[in-house]
């Protein structure tokens, strides 16, 4: 019986736990979307091919299984390719399939071929891995070597292009599949007993321990036992910005990401735990004066991936592992040891957690008048965190709309917070929103996005309805590149825009935007659509999409000023500078 390349490569994704591939359809690889209808694996098509990276990034990272996306050769892989910069920046595990023209007149080219580029060589610098399969023969080769590195070290993406003639193709030899267990590791890596002591050591005798958590504690579902240790031993939790979705910050020893406070419990530590973090530089890369010095704050550094051990500030203990497993094996030697002061910790916390509150109530006082229209940004997250369960997942796509959601957004369920934290992709929030949607249909999802940024893939609107997914989008519409507007304004005026917060009309150089009536758009496109101008209507609007049962859009009209000056974007720009400088 001849069997269809396109069919191994559905039978391997499916003996892999793949049940959904977001792509859009193409004769290029037929051979596989028939392969994945048989394998019983759902076929997600969004508009555009970037979007469905983006889908699987959000897929892998609520699901933990392996999120794969399609593009066809030449245009669709050219398309993809934004996705896959991000996606693979984010740390989300994620293949990418892309089919190429036949065997004979590919890598290289003949010269003139349609539709070809070499997307083997384009793609490399961009994932963790970038292969072909160049013959039947060699493509359960190939697809194990994707499976293999997608799940090595730090998550990211892996991309394997498979000729026309391969995927579409009849074929008489049977390739066997075998269980992924026969070709890479299943289990976590796990810490030696050494290291674990050690660590449970220096934490027990600290005077002030920190734990600072990345995104890996997401990755490895490490959330609940990372809590557990921190209260045990009474220290304050701080995250980087993909590690954010990790902690529910409602624990009274979560430092939010608001300065000065949070420079000062990272340089006040004596032992600092960190746990799936590269120390990059959001989180200043680790150095003086945002952390305390390398000569007397100790560094104890868990990760996945070696080569991330001391990468970017010396460490005192290099563990190599997964975060989880390191975390279950540090909480039981814990429990055999009595932490040391832990009297003044608790203090330490309780002052800490005071501070805290005093901030929230601070920040809350610029969201008062509700009746004011256009409203402004702060009401958006706020009303948000009261309308949706505690659970719903959040998407967060912008600029000045992303750092004001950021600001006014307490998460409280791990995971349940989606966004670009490493690349401030525009554009990625209406593909996550959808891959989210999927990936946990019975959670709400809403998504807060600019105006610039939902321009950008508007269209994924008309995919979320086509899925019949109940995803509310919130555009916040102040018809400006709002952060690009601040910047150039200080730059042209530093003193009228001090004293008159916005430049007179005309002043700047193309970054005021057109009208797009959102929700008229939505309405188009056969979703609910909504236009709020007043905080105090914003809550009906929402009771109203989420009784829809549809897609919804809600159009809101935001204070172009106050929006424009998104607060801590002077902390924003000195990130790009190194500490010190």
């Amino acid at each position: 019986m001849a069997h269809r390349g396109g069919d191994q490569v559905a039978r391997m994704l499916r003996s892999e736990g793949v049940e959904v591939v977001f792509g859009i359809v193409d004769g290029s690889y037929y051979g596989l979307t028939e392969g994945l209808r048989h394998a019983g694996i759902r076929l997600v098509s969004p508009r555009h091919e970037t979007s469905a990276a983006h889908m699987a990034g959000a897929y892998a990272r609520l699901t933990g299984k392996l999120g794969v996306c399609l593009a066809s050769n030449g245009p669709g892989a050219a398309n993809i390719l934004p996705g896959v910069a991000v996606e693979n920046g984010e740390g989300n595990r994620v293949l990418v399939l892309t089919s190429w023209r036949r065997s004979p007149i590919v890598g290289p080219d003949r010269g003139g071929t349609y539709q070809y580029f070499d997307q083997v060589g384009v793609m490399r610098p961009m994932t963790k891995w970038s292969g072909a399969a160049r013959s039947y023969e060699r493509l359960t080769e190939s697809m194990h070597r994707a499976f293999r590195i997608a799940y090595e070290g730090r998550p990211g993406a892996v991309h394997l292009t498979i000729p026309e003639d391969i995927l579409n193709g009849e074929f008489e030899d049977d390739l066997p599949v075998i269980a992924p267990a026969r070709y890479r590791r299943t289990e976590p890596l796990q810490p030696s007993a050494s290291s674990v002591r050690r660590a449970a050591e220096l934490l027990a005798g600290a005077n002030c321990p920190l734990l600072q958590v990345g995104s890996g504690v997401v990755h490895a579902g490490a959330s609940a036992v990372v809590a557990e240790i921190a209260q045990l031993l009474r220290a304050p939790i701080t995250t980087s910005w993909g590690g954010r979705p990790a902690v529910d910050e409602r624990l009274p020893n979560k430092i939010p990401m608001l300065p000065p406070l949070i420079d000062e419990v990272r340089c006040e530590a004596d032992v600092v735990l960190a746990l799936g973090t590269r120390f990059g530089e959001t989180d200043w890369w680790g150095k003086p004066p945002y952390w305390g010095d390398p000569d007397t704050q100790q560094v104890i550094q868990v990760d996945i991936d070696e080569q991330i051990l001391g990468l970017n500030r010396p460490i005192d203990l290099g563990i190599l592992a997964d975060v989880g497993a390191f975390g279950e094996a540090l909480l039981a030697e814990l429990k055999q040891i009595d932490p040391h002061n832990t009297a003044e910790r608790e203090g330490r916390i309780a002052g800490w957690s005071k501070r805290v509150a005093d901030l929230k109530t601070f920040l809350r006082g610029a969201a008062q008048d509700e009746e004011a229209a256009p409203m402004h940004s702060a009401f958006v997250p706020l009303v948000c965190r009261e309308f949706f369960d505690d659970d719903a997942i959040l998407v967060i796509d912008g600029g000045n709309t992303a750092v004001w959601t950021n600001l006014y957004h307490e998460h409280r369920t791990a995971g349940a917070l989606l966004s670009t934290f490493k690349f401030g992709m525009l554009g990625a929030g209406p593909g996550q929103a959808v891959g989210a949607q999927i990936a946990r249909p019975d959670c709400r999802v809403y998504a807060i996005v600019g105006d610039g940024a939902m321009g950008m893939h508007v269209q994924e609107i008309e995919t979320a309805v086509r899925n019949e997914l109940p995803i509310v989008f919130l555009v916040l519409c102040d018809r400006q590149w709002g952060m690009v507007k601040f910047s150039q304004s200080m730059a042209l005026d530093p003193e009228r825009m001090t004293a008159d917060r916005a430049l007179p009309p005309s002043a700047n150089l193309n970054t005021d935007l057109s009208e797009i009536r959102f929700d008229e758009v939505a309405r188009a496109m056969g979703a609910h659509g909504e236009r709020v101008s007043r905080a105090i209507d914003l809550r009906p609007a929402l009771e109203r999409c989420v009784a829809s049962g549809r897609t919804s859009v809600i159009h809101v009209d935001v204070d172009p000023v106050a929006h424009m000056w998104a607060p801590g974007l002077d902390i924003f720009k000195k990130m790009h500078l190194e500490p010190g400088a």
